[in-house]
């Protein structure tokens, strides 16, 4: 009997020490995997430097940096990474609202407010500034209630939310009075759409703010999608079939893993998974035509690895 006894003890412990390292081979697994991808993976050797960083909502699971360009406390300019914070900001500040159709017409790229050149409003003091520029703030009757992707339509939606007049500091002071100040984005010019600069260890925390539902977004994620490549649509500069939800693309492509992103003009690309528990990223600022098409493809591969280990 105490054999038997000594026997048991002995399969208890190993089972239980096999339940101990299980999580961590399998942490290393996918870490491996995500990491391979950054380094390895073709469409990401392309793109030359840049930061990566996987995490859920209790931090960051995995990370590394590409060259010596970046790193997590990198600041860079966000550009198109912004319209994710400002389509969050306008959630917050409506309380327990639903947003009304003409504010989802702005979220959403169908208000008509298409001509917008962001070139034009980069010594702009104001948003109001930005929209006296030329036809900026022109309303495109034949763009009413059709996608046409343009930060005109955040801009002319912060007027009409009474910020017209803030400067950045001010815009950056609204906005993230909202968001959390201790979240350490902010404002360059007053532009919605493009504006914001901050480091990725910045927009990582606002994005496990919203995994962790304390904005929001987290229950407007894919909310109330609209097609971009269908006869409904004006322009989309997305070369795949996504939808596009409160100023964020869903890429629901026939290719795609249904994940929330918002890629920026220069480079960085964030995104959600589908399932919202798992957020990422690929920073890096270059000025180039592609360069938000290429950090997408790159860190849609790295976070194909992640969740391929993940299984």
């Amino acid at each position: 009997m105490n054999a038997e006894r000594r026997a048991c003890r002995k399969l208890f412990a190993v089972v239980a020490l096999l339940a101990v390292m299980a999580p961590a081979a399998y942490a290393a697994d996918r870490t491996d995997a995500a990491r391979n991808a950054a380094q390895n993976d073709e469409d990401c050797k392309k793109i030359g430097d840049f930061y990566w960083e996987i995490g859920d909502v209790n931090g960051v699971l995995a990370n590394g940096s590409i060259g010596t360009e970046y790193n997590a406390n990198t600041e860079m300019k966000l550009a198109s990474a912004s319209k994710f914070v400002w389509g969050a900001y306008v959630l917050q500040k409506l309380g327990s609202k639903q947003p009304t159709a003409e504010q989802l017409s702005f979220l959403e790229m169908r208000s008509g407010y298409t001509k917008l050149n962001p070139f034009l409003c980069l010594f702009s003091k104001t948003s109001d500034d930005c929209l006296k520029k030329r036809d900026n703030g022109e309303q495109v009757s034949s763009d009413v209630g059709r996608f046409h992707y343009s930060g005109g339509h955040d801009q002319k939606l912060a007027q009409i939310l009474g910020l017209g007049g803030d400067n950045a500091q001010q815009f950056t002071n609204e906005v993230m009075g909202y968001i959390g100040r201790d979240i350490k984005l902010s404002y360059a010019q007053p532009s919605p759409a493009g504006g914001m600069q901050g480091t990725p260890s910045a927009y990582g925390a606002f994005l496990r703010k919203i995994l962790a539902g304390k904005l929001r977004m987290h229950d407007f994620l894919g909310a109330d999608p609209v097609c971009t490549k269908c006869s409904t649509a004006s322009y989309s500069p997305a070369p795949w079939a996504w939808h596009y939800s409160i100023n964020h693309w869903v890429e629901d492509d026939p290719n795609g893993d249904g994940a929330f992103s918002s890629p920026g003009l220069m480079g960085f690309y964030p995104w959600i998974s589908a399932d919202k528990k798992t957020y990422g990223l690929v920073a890096r600022q270059k000025l180039s035509k592609s360069a938000y098409v290429d950090s997408a493809v790159c860190g849609r591969d790295i976070r194909k690895a992640w969740m391929s280990a993940s299984n």
